[in-house]
């Protein structure tokens, strides 16, 4: 029987487990780890994995794209897609420090309770790779998002290259202050934290008493959790009067999520799934 192989390129320079438990536990035979991958060295790998199987057995080699640096990732993913032609392909995943799965779990599961459209959502921290992922997919589901940073020209990058990349327009926020992201957030109706792990970004009181919040969604896993008040467990909790999810509370789609997109590599040799295509899966799992 044909062994299903996944190649894992990290852009740095050690692979990451998370990722190579996830790529066994969605259904690879084997996960080929390697560390420091980019667009000058890849090829070899590349041509490996186009040239190695006949088209019946193409399907079953996969390459994810991962590492911390999502700009690094996505040039990645761009360049191996480029590489490919005619038959010769196999399916090609990009989740950069976990930025697609974890933003697609979380939009998916913040607009199953409040759709986005016409919406104002705050994207709190949003400029490391899954804020911007995140801020992206809810300005495409038509939320009017908000993006902050504690550096400005920061947050104007981010929200520039989701233009280029995504098409879609956020505006840039200085959050330097828990001062300040409580008055950003005051006339918002949907709150995604997903500032470093162990920094508060907002205190219980700078949400709890906000009459036009409508969700909350942390995606800080380690104390002290984004938002003060809310609970890592928390899932579609009702305090306040809003509703609040903590990591593990959208975190188990996301692990289900990125299980399924790997074994979704296997059934094809020319799936691609970046954001959008990630998203879509996510949104019929919630």
């Amino acid at each position: 029987m044909t062994k299903k192989l996944l190649f894992q390129l990290d852009t740095d320079a050690i692979a990451s487990s998370f990722d190579t438990i996830v790529g066994y536990d969605g259904g690879a035979d084997r996960v080929v780890t390697h560390g420091g991958i980019n667009l000058q060295n890849v090829g070899a790998v590349v041509d490996g994995c186009m040239f190695a199987r006949g088209p019946r057995e193409k399907q079953y080699s996969a390459i994810f794209v991962g590492g911390s640096n999502l700009a690094a990732g996505q040039a990645l993913f761009d360049g191996i897609r480029k590489k490919f032609f005619a038959g010769f392909r196999v399916s090609l995943m990009l989740d950069s420090n976990g930025s697609n799965t974890t933003a697609a779990a979380g939009v998916a599961t913040l607009t199953h309770h409040v759709p986005a459209a016409g919406q104002r959502a705050v994207v709190l921290a949003g400029t490391g790779p899954v804020g911007q992922r995140a801020a992206a997919l809810l300005a495409k589901e038509g939320a009017q998002v908000i993006l902050t940073s504690r550096v400005l020209a920061r947050a104007q990058a981010a929200c520039e290259a989701i233009k280029v990349r995504f098409g879609v327009d956020c505006t840039p926020a200085l959050g330097d202050t828990l001062e300040a992201r409580a008055e950003t957030i005051r006339d918002a109706q949907i709150v995604f934290c997903t500032g470093a792990a162990g920094v508060q970004l907002l205190r219980e009181s700078d949400w709890a008493g906000n009459a036009n919040l409508q969700i909350l969604c942390d995606a800080n896993a380690r104390p002290p959790l984004g938002a003060g008040g809310v609970e890592i467990t928390d899932k579609a909790a009702q305090k306040h009067g809003k509703i609040v999810y903590g990591a593990l509370g959208f975190g188990d789609l996301k692990l289900k999520l990125h299980r399924h997109c790997i074994g979704r590599l296997f059934e094809q040799n020319d799936l691609l799934l970046d954001a959008e295509e990630i998203y879509g899966i996510a949104k019929t799992m919630v």
